[in-house]
């Protein structure tokens, strides 16, 4: 029989149990921890900038141009899109929750390609930018100056450039934001009076800018083939794009017939300040910008945010002088909840359960057994749980909760069938647990087969109850599977070689009570069995009555519960 093998080879069967809980016990760190699955149906989120367009315009060049390449787009559901009168466009394509987000970017990348010979040359030049939805913060810090001597362009240009490269390279951030972010520009501000007078316009000004303010490739001296002469070879390095005011304040507009020079400082000036200056973000009663984490899809939220706040920790040690950082909020802490739920569920098992066997087995060494056999069952299903890219939620560790109830019925089911042997005159635990096995052997792997068949069809359901509830049910089914392989594995293993005819049971007046009306209860149960037996057309038929006199209906709500 299947089971001797292992009842004769007990280390053999440990062996399996321990592969099973290192298995798991690899995959616990790796998971990622949320407080509830991925529920969110996969974004695509195109972005670009028309400089200069209003709202109109934006709508017309650019936004639509790019839904109709978009639209139709496999596995969309449907697309909105927003224009700005500061020449922003935004267009979001919300997919199929079954849809791999990889390849809906991909799809949405080669259609807009398809439409950039419709767009205007600035949106081109600019770039048009092609972002995954990721998921929410994971936490964000304000970053100010307590005595004021730093203005916000100051310290949005410092966080940009010393403090978010290094935060994007922590393992697991998928990007850091700053808000109230103020990029360094140089704006040039017109007067129009002076602009009528010279014949010129805005756009002259954008054009003589576009001429002289380039990045020019001037070659070489020398370069072969070269006159024999020539001893050197020298790189030609040109002025190219302008970096100061005055440089601006001297770029050509307009040549008169006389000779004379217009300049731009002759129709305005030039001043290095901000590039858009249409929010202000206050922190704490000082002026300041705020920088947010995000994960990437299937990171850990705890690592993520330890190792983010380690590094910025790291970074502030290099901060200017009264530069300092604090933390706004962290959403994390749901998560961390359900850490440590998981390690108290996996290492701890369900203790009131084992004072339970205790009560009933009465032997140390009978309740030892299902308490080495449970948390077998519970790490193990992790792996499991790896192999299927879940997460440590809510729903998988509720299904845990009452995995842990149902995997501690075939272990002792199994003792208390081999204790039965032993009392009745099996004195030697191996042929006493070979003979019980051979009894409930069948009946672990029907109880086991049938629990099974319940849960699973609930991770078939389609749309977001398919996927809320996936996780819980599947979670289930193979704590059970794993179970019944250490009920038919380690189970009778063990009991061969804990149990004993030489036992010293519980005494007291507890227990002495307590057998007396257990051992009327199981009396009275198998006469009330042994009469229904005898008499099965009557029971058929009570049965039947009974049946039909209440409605028994299996359905599933949009909560996922059965009546």
């Amino acid at each position: 029989m299947f089971v001797d093998f292992f009842i004769q080879r007990p280390v053999f069967a440990t062996v399996c149990a321990l592969l099973i809980v290192l298995g798991g016990a690899i995959a616990i760190p790796t998971l990622p921890v949320a407080q509830f699955p991925e529920l969110a149906p996969p974004q695509v989120v195109v972005s670009s900038s028309y400089i200069g367009a209003n709202a109109q315009a934006v709508e017309t060049a650019v936004t639509i141009p790019l839904e109709q390449a978009i639209n139709g787009s496999p596995g969309m559901k449907y697309i909105t899109s927003s224009s700005g009168n500061d020449g922003s466009s935004s267009i979001t394509a919300t997919f199929d929750v079954t849809r791999d987000v990889d390849l809906a970017s991909v799809d949405v990348q080669n259609r807009v390609n398809q439409a950039l010979g419709r767009l205007p040359n600035t949106v081109k030049n600019t770039g048009i930018i092609i972002t995954k939805q990721t998921g929410g913060f994971v936490f964000a810090a304000g970053v100010y100056s307590d005595n004021g001597q730093y203005d916000s362009l100051f310290l949005s240009n410092y966080l940009d450039v010393y403090v978010r490269d290094a935060l994007k390279r922590v393992k697991g951030v998928g990007d850091a934001i700053i808000f109230g972010e103020r990029k360094y520009a140089m704006r040039l501000w017109l007067d129009p009076e002076r602009l009528a007078q010279r014949g010129l316009s805005a756009t002259s000004v954008l054009n003589a800018l576009t001429e002289q303010n380039v990045q020019v490739a001037a070659g070489q001296l020398g370069q072969p083939p070269s006159n024999p002469k020539q001893d050197y070879q020298i790189s030609v390095r040109a002025v190219g794009r302008l970096s100061e005011p005055k440089e601006f304040e001297n770029i050509i507009l307009k040549t008169g017939t006389d000779g004379t020079l217009v300049r731009v400082k002759d129709v305005g000036r030039a001043e290095l300040g901000a590039e858009d200056y249409s929010s202000v973000l206050r922190f704490n009663g000082h002026e300041a910008v705020g920088m947010a984490i995000t994960q990437l899809p299937g990171a850990n939220a705890l690592d993520v945010d330890r190792a983010g706040k380690a590094e910025l920790k790291r970074l502030s040690k290099n901060f200017p002088p009264g530069l300092k950082y604090a933390e706004a909020f962290d959403t994390t802490y749901g998560d961390r909840g359900i850490d440590s739920r998981c390690a108290d569920y996996t290492a701890g098992g369900d203790l009131p359960g084992r004072a339970g066997d205790y009560i009933f087995l009465q032997d140390l060494r009978s309740t030892f057994i299902p308490a080495i056999t449970i948390p077998v069952s519970l790490i193990g299903t992790f792996i499991f749980v790896k192999l299927l890219g879940f997460s440590i939620n809510t729903l998988t560790l509720f299904g845990i909760t009452l995995a842990t109830g149902l995997v501690v019925d075939d272990a002792i089911v199994v003792i208390e069938n081999v204790e039965r042997h032993i009392m009745e005159g099996i004195s030697e635990p191996h042929n006493a647990a070979s003979v019980a096995m051979k009894e409930v052997a069948g009946a672990v792997v029907a109880t086991s087969l049938v629990l099974v068949s319940v849960f699973v069809p609930v991770a078939l359901f389609p749309g977001t109850t398919g996927i809320l509830f996936r996780q819980f049910a599947l979670t289930i089914a193979f704590s059970v599977s794993i179970s019944a392989f250490n009920a038919l594995t380690l189970t009778p293993a063990l009991s061969a070689i804990f149990l004993g005819h030489h036992r010293e049971r519980a005494q007291g007046a507890f227990f002495r009570l307590f057998n007396r009306t257990f051992d009327s209860g199981a009396a009275f149960y198998r006469n009330t069995v042994r009469r229904v037996v005898e008499h099965r057309a009557p029971a058929i038929a009570c049965v039947c009555c009974c049946s039909r006199g209440g409605d028994f209906s299996l359905s599933a709500d949009s909560a996922g519960f059965y009546s």
